[in-house]
């Protein structure tokens, strides 16, 4: 059996998790620093790196009692052989601390450490739930799910990617300016509500008429393989011009159900396009914005349209998180490093 300790920094979340190769997720808990940020309405580099100091060794202490609470129980600890570490892509002093702490567990326990791609890690976290169910038999099924085609939407990507046998990728569309997640928070700025935007645009959105306003979508043509959403934000910061303060208001649900729908009607329809081009085995949804609602009712509807099945993470695994990281070592050792070193740029 094989188990690995993962620690995940790569921007404002700090997480922890232990992962078995034969009983999946042993362990896990993420330090968020929303209430932090959301002062200053949005990341602040410096302030995250800080946290992340603090609460990583808070986090490995949690792990030690809870792992001395089952020994005591008298139920076998599984013991950790290897660790792994987020090393990029991300806030590079972020980073720098999970790494640091990732490298001191090692040497003291003289593990071998692997450097694991975060977006590699937000990809697999939609297998996590197919693992949970078969794991005896994931290794000698998950290749039934294959191709498939993967939509990773976040705060900082929005791609379209091909997943093939042994979790070989290739990039079909990505986005060229703002990611959908990015063009939601902004938004939600324009709409005076707080950071992050996502999900309080989903909020305002259910009290609203999502046909009111018709934003414009960018890259519509089928040959067009790549996102835009600048556009899109700029056209609701001229509409917001236009509509005077007092009415406001009474039309931000519209507003906020208007904007989101385009944000998942863009996502969908080039996802669609995509389906049509070729046989995928599967569909996946990961990245932050895959906790959207919407979005989610949206790809399963897709999903069936192709009776093709949907693998989408667990909410609490759409968000950075370590399991996604240890589960992303043991699955796809392959493409992790085997000297972890900083890559805050790295590149699928």
């Amino acid at each position: 059996m094989s188990c690995v300790l993962a620690i995940e920094s790569s921007c404002d979340d700090a997480g922890l998790a232990v992962f078995s190769s034969e009983a999946g997720i042993l362990y896990e808990s993420t330090q968020s620093q929303l209430n932090l940020h959301r002062r200053y309405g949005g990341v602040v580099p410096g302030l995250a790196a800080r946290e992340h100091l603090r609460s990583i060794p808070l986090l490995l202490e949690d792990l030690r009692e809870s792992r001395n609470m089952v020994s005591q129980g008298s139920r076998d600890v599984a013991e950790i052989n290897r660790l792994a570490v987020t090393t990029g892509p991300g806030l590079a002093a972020s980073l720098a601390m999970g790494l640091q702490a990732a490298q001191a567990l090692a040497a003291a326990g003289q593990k071998p450490l692997q450097g694991v791609h975060h977006l590699r890690g937000h990809l697999l976290s939609a297998w996590i739930p197919l693992f949970e169910r078969e794991p005896a038999s994931f290794h000698s099924r998950y290749s039934d799910f294959l191709p498939q085609l993967a939509l990773l939407v976040s705060g900082g990507h929005t791609l379209l990617l091909e997943l093939e046998a042994h979790w070989e990728l290739r990039v079909l569309a990505a986005t060229v300016d703002d990611a959908a997640g990015e063009a939601l928070d902004k938004g939600a700025k324009l709409l005076g509500l707080p950071y992050p935007g996502g999900p309080e645009i989903e909020q305002e959105a259910l009290g609203g008429n999502p046909h009111t306003y018709d934003f414009p979508k960018a890259f519509v043509k089928a040959e067009d393989r790549k996102f835009s959403f600048s556009g899109l934000k700029t056209s609701l910061r001229y509409l917001l011009e236009k509509i005077p303060n007092e009415a406001f208001p009474s039309q931000r649900a519209d507003l906020c159900a208007s904007y989101q729908k385009t944000v998942v009607d863009t996502l969908c329809l080039k996802t669609r396009q995509m389906l049509l081009e070729k046989r995928f085995a599967s569909l996946g949804l990961s990245g932050g914005v895959a906790a959207n609602g919407l979005l989610r009712a949206e790809l399963e509807a897709l999903a069936r349209e192709f009776s093709i099945p949907l693998l989408r993470p667990h909410p609490r695994h759409a968000g950075d998180n370590a399991a996604m990281i240890a589960f992303a070592a043991l699955m796809d050792p392959k493409h992790t490093q085997a000297s972890p070193a900083l890559e805050p740029s790295w590149r699928l």
